[in-house]
């Protein structure tokens, strides 16, 4: 478990030792930070068979809790390609709630991420949060709590889950993964440490390299970004536009501060060529983030994306 959850976890298991546990709790998480772990300690904490010490993560019931398996324990999460948790999922988390427990204990739902209810799911939730059931406890895990709607968000007990420092995942991950270029791997995929250890930094940072250059040929003008949009649609799009995002937000900050970019935007002086603006590049980072949020919507990506990077290369003077 990060030791940067550690304030959280001594919150919840005072408000447990003196019988305050809330029926329903919003897990507000920074993207990666680790709310659905803080989410699995919490259903550990009330359903751990050594109360005294719990969670004491040996018993059955932990363990069981900890491969998902538990028989009070009900996980909702998207199904298969969805990116929704839908009404059908609700109603039958709200209908095991209502049943009497296996173990004689508290029944749990973990709902994660619960900001990816549809609105019928929702609504279908309110009943069960409106009249809980007795111990009963109904965690929801969101990056976006504004997604909720403020009948389900205020019924909820909220708990933040900030970013941690950065030389807190740095270590964290080296621990957990092992030595590797891992402050390259959050400079491209954020300061979210949980997602980092998901993945293979190497082929992470090979990405962010190849990408970047291909980014640089089409600022300057030798790059063909309709040949880009069209590789980089057909995988790894999410990590692609991550690198994306990254090299425009060095650009900005080199902008900002007077610095040089670590490659230069703006075309030689003969190619008769207008160069990004600090505008322009802050208008391309809005629709790099924009086009990230909508990977689930089912559009044409590839076209989506050569239009981006179309209005990345440089435009000729008149």
């Amino acid at each position: 478990m990060p030791p940067w959850l550690e304030p959280q976890k001594q919150q919840l298991r005072a408000a447990f030792a003196a019988g305050r546990m809330p029926h329903a709790l919003l897990i507000h998480e920074s993207p990666g930070a680790g709310g659905t772990l803080l989410a699995y300690w919490a259903a550990q904490l009330v359903l751990c068979r050594a109360p005294q010490a719990a969670p004491c993560g040996a018993c059955a019931a932990c363990r069981h809790v900890q491969d998902r398996q538990h028989p009070d324990l009900i996980n909702v999460v998207p199904l298969g390609d969805s990116a929704q948790i839908r009404i059908e999922q609700v109603r039958e988390l709200t209908a095991d709630l209502a049943l009497t427990s296996h173990q004689g204990g508290y029944k749990v739902g973990v709902l994660a991420p619960a900001d990816s209810m549809n609105r019928f799911a929702a609504n279908a939730l309110l009943k069960t949060l409106e009249e809980p059931s007795a111990r009963t406890l109904l965690v929801l895990v969101v990056s976006v709590p504004s997604r909720l709607p403020v009948t389900i968000a205020s019924r909820c007990q909220r708990l933040r889950v900030p970013t941690p420092a950065r030389e807190a995942a740095l270590e964290w991950l080296t621990a957990e993964r092992g030595t590797a270029d891992w402050a390259g791997v959050l400079e491209v995929l954020g300061d979210a440490p949980l997602e980092a250890a998901a993945v293979d930094p190497a082929a992470v940072i090979a990405a962010a390299v190849e990408t970047h250059r291909e980014l640089e040929e089409i600022a300057g003008g030798h790059g063909d970004a309709g040949a880009s949009a069209e590789r980089w649609a057909r995988g790894e799009l999410a990590l692609r536009l991550a690198c994306f995002e990254t090299w425009l937000t060095d650009r900005i900050r080199a902008g900002l501060t007077g610095g040089a970019a670590p490659t230069e935007m703006r075309a030689s002086a003969h190619q008769r060529v207008r160069p990004l603006t600090i505008k322009g590049t802050f208008e391309l980072l809005d629709a790099v983030r924009e086009l990230r949020s909508s990977l689930d919507v089912p559009i044409n990506k590839g076209v989506a994306l050569e239009a981006v990077l179309r209005s990345l290369a440089p435009h000729r003077a008149a």
